[in-house]
């Protein structure tokens, strides 16, 4: 596996060098900055997670003041960004040609063409690539171009200035794949191992000291600040906790599924999204959760394994893998005297709030242990990220059943990473890293970065 990960490192080096071209990274500002930022925002009612960007350039005689702000349902295993262009207005948008070197890094599919009059997402002879709404499965084919985004730099602790990153590639997407997105978003980023992702462009647009580095920080609630996206790597701080998170770090192996799960791929192509090897599940500390652990295997036609997801609310569990885990976990809260009540959809283990005191980590309820490499590499999840209020009397366990005949036996999915410093690294070794829940240092992924 090992060898797979860094035959995909190199591909995906390999193409982005091609979709660089003659654009020269540029240096961070000199006021010690570290990485680049850009901010998370959760809608509590899709439970979607977003980042505003601003792309483009203005007309006439404010022709560099940036022109229209985007609201970007961000998604992990997403391969490109993909925006709705009827309002965008910008003079420097560019359609890359077909055929181009950088349509086919972008793994361009033929051409696509327009009657109208040229504007963004209307021009001819534009390179076709495939803009995805992998929250209800919705495909098209759409023109790719390049235009100005704009990011801030960041020394881990604030943001500090505004830098431009002049060529980053997009799609014009059809309003029809807005369908099921955050109310007032408007497209989505992706941030998979691709050459059109944000990490790699921002690592191709900047010199960055770990250009292979990313972190999320994502929020349970933006009522009082925002979540993180760093890249470049650390220092990650999270006020009030004093210490640099990227330094406490646990880490565990990405694996690379040999079969893509994107929609559209091409035979023999591995998957662009980030698993990790789970080995095992435990509850409270000491119970191993008994079910059949081939499924947590990846198998030569990609099925099986564990992988993370911004997209999926609540953490997807293959049908026996569920009832295994809400069996334990329902005979571990009945020993803390924790009452269960009528289970409330999509979740199947409910308890009465009456019967649940609190700590900083949330409704105190059995823990839950993804064990990794080794017994003692685990991911421990505390009552904030394993439990869901439904309404004033009910906690849910927030696990969903994700069917017996799924692709990937567990998806890891927003709820159960809120609070936590998550760092993918894609280098020659990839890794992922994960700090303790941010919870049990009086902090959380919710502040402000205003310098």
């Amino acid at each position: 596996m090992a060898s797979s990960s860094s035959f995909h490192v190199f591909l995906c080096s390999l193409v982005v060098f091609l979709f660089l071209g003659s654009h020269a990274a540029k240096p961070l500002d000199p006021f010690g900055s570290t990485g680049i930022h850009l901010s998370i925002r959760k809608n509590m009612t899709s439970l979607q997670y977003y980042t505003p960007v601003e792309m483009g350039s203005g007309t006439g005689d404010h022709i560099n003041i940036l022109k229209y702000s985007a609201k970007l349902v961000i998604d992990l295993g997403g391969q490109l960004l993909w925006v709705n262009c009827d309002e965008y207005n910008s003079t420097s948008y560019r359609p890359i040609p077909c055929g181009s070197a950088k349509c086919k890094a972008a793994r361009g599919s033929g051409c696509v063409g327009c009657n109208l009059p040229p504007r963004p997402g209307c021009t001819n002879n534009t390179c076709g690539v495939y803009a995805y709404n992998s929250i209800k499965n919705l495909l098209a084919s759409e023109g790719l171009g390049e235009d100005v985004m704009s990011v801030y730099s960041t020394n881990g602790v604030s943001i500090i200035v505004i830098n431009d990153v002049p060529h980053f590639p997009f799609s014009c997407a059809a309003p029809f794949l807005l369908k099921g997105l955050a109310s007032g978003t408007n497209g989505m980023i992706g941030l998979a191992r691709t050459p059109t992702s944000l990490p790699n462009q921002i690592a191709l647009a900047f010199k960055l000291p770990h250009p292979h580095k990313f972190a999320l920080c994502i929020p349970s609630s933006t009522e009082s600040g925002f979540g993180d996206i760093f890249i470049g790597g650390g220092p990650y701080y999270m006020a009030p906790y004093a210490k640099d998170l990227s330094k406490l770090l646990t880490t565990t192996p990405l694996l690379t599924n040999p079969v893509s799960t994107a929609p559209v791929y091409s035979e023999g192509e591995p998957s662009d999204e980030y698993f990790i090897g789970v080995k095992a599940i435990r509850v409270d500390g000491t119970k191993l959760v008994s079910f059949n652990t081939s499924l947590l295997a990846i198998d030569k036609k990609g099925v099986g394994g564990t992988k993370l997801s911004t997209i999926a609310p609540y953490t997807l569990l293959h049908t026996s893998i569920y009832k295994a885990l809400v069996s334990e976990f329902v005979k571990k809260a009945a020993t803390k005297k924790i009452k269960r009540v009528t289970s409330v959809a999509p979740f199947g283990a409910c308890f009465s709030t009456k019967t649940l005191s609190r700590s900083q980590t949330g409704p105190v309820v059995p823990t839950i242990d993804l064990v990794l490499q080794k017994d003692s590499v685990y991911w421990r999840i505390y009552g904030a990220n394993s439990m869901v209020q439904v309404n004033k009397d009910v906690l849910c366990l927030g696990f969903v059943d994700g069917g017996s005949n799924p692709r990937t036996s567990i998806v890891v999915g927003g709820h159960q990473m809120e609070n936590y410093v998550l760092e993918f690294d894609t280098s020659n070794y990839p890794k992922f890293g994960f700090s303790s829940s941010l919870l049990l240092h009086n902090s959380s992924c919710s502040h402000s970065r205003i310098f």
